[in-house]
């Protein structure tokens, strides 16, 4: 997340670039987004469920812009930027309702679900607005309200609400676990000594969840398999015989992972393992 002050000079002096207050400049967390998206769709293709992932994303790209208009009146001044983040939000906006429009003979149950994930990321918005957006907090907070899209997208599609949420629970360990994990990857590769107890604490855990969710049968083998296979990727990621690469690269095989990790939760249900 980059939430880096901006001066108040620069922002004065026009020459708005829309696409800087349009499109987020991170790139982690398309993939975050994404994940729910495609495991919702791929189980539960109904016309609410695609109303929901239209929304979502429309609510995604709504939070950049936002949080620059709030910043800006956070300082008490308008710029030039200013009033093309206002188009934007309302744009965006629009375009969220659209989708929910679309979504409206979901099961209320749906609703729950998918109203269970705003409280996260209005306080993740608040840290953006007070340019914190790097902490791990706010990383975190992004995280675990993006798994809601899947859970909501799920129920609409005939799921029931204990496999919905299990598998919103399933997406938030991999989502947090795999935050702490480039964190303290890119900290390692620049030379830094970051704790690596919390990053691997957080994968043992997850498999440990998965375990208890399939267990309980609200979760497929294969998501147990999916964890060990992550736990093995940061600990080797974040051993001595890792090779140190850039950042970008490091965001790029997270997606692989991410991809993987949702194929495997979408065979599991599907397929009964």
């Amino acid at each position: 997340m980059n939430s880096r002050a901006v001066p108040a000079s620069d922002l004065a002096q026009g020459g708005v670039s829309w696409k800087a207050v349009a499109l987020p400049v991170e790139h982690g967390g398309w993939g975050l987004l994404g994940e729910p998206i495609l495991m919702g769709l791929a189980l539960a293709p109904t016309r609410a469920g695609f109303g929901i992932a239209f929304a979502a994303v429309a609510a995604f790209l709504a939070r950049h812009p936002v949080k620059l208009v709030l910043a800006d009146r956070r300082r008490g001044a308008r710029y030039p930027r200013t009033a093309v983040g206002e188009r934007f939000v309302l744009g965006y906006g629009l375009l969220a309702c659209l989708g929910l429009l679309a979504a409206a003979d979901a099961p209320p149950v749906a609703w729950v679900a998918l109203a269970l994930g705003v409280p996260f990321g209005l306080a993740q918005l608040v840290y953006d607005v007070k340019l914190q957006g790097r902490a791990l907090a706010p990383e975190l907070l992004g995280a675990l309200a993006l798994g809601s899209v899947a859970a909501a997208i799920m129920i609409a599609g005939g799921f029931s609400a204990g496999v919905a949420l299990a598998a919103w629970t399933l997406l938030a360990l991999k989502a947090v676990s795999s935050v702490l994990y480039v964190r303290a990857r890119l900290r390692l590769d620049r030379g830094l000594r970051p704790a690596l107890a919390p990053p691997l604490a957080s994968h043992g855990l997850a498999v440990l969840v998965a375990g208890l969710l399939v267990a309980l049968g609200r979760a497929p083998w294969l998501s147990v398999f999916a964890f060990v296979v992550l736990s093995a990727r940061a600990a080797f990621g974040l051993s001595r015989r890792r090779r140190v690469v850039r950042p970008r690269v490091v965001g790029f095989q997270e997606l692989g992972f991410g991809l993987a990790f949702t194929c495997l939760l979408i065979l599991g249900y599907a397929l009964g393992w």
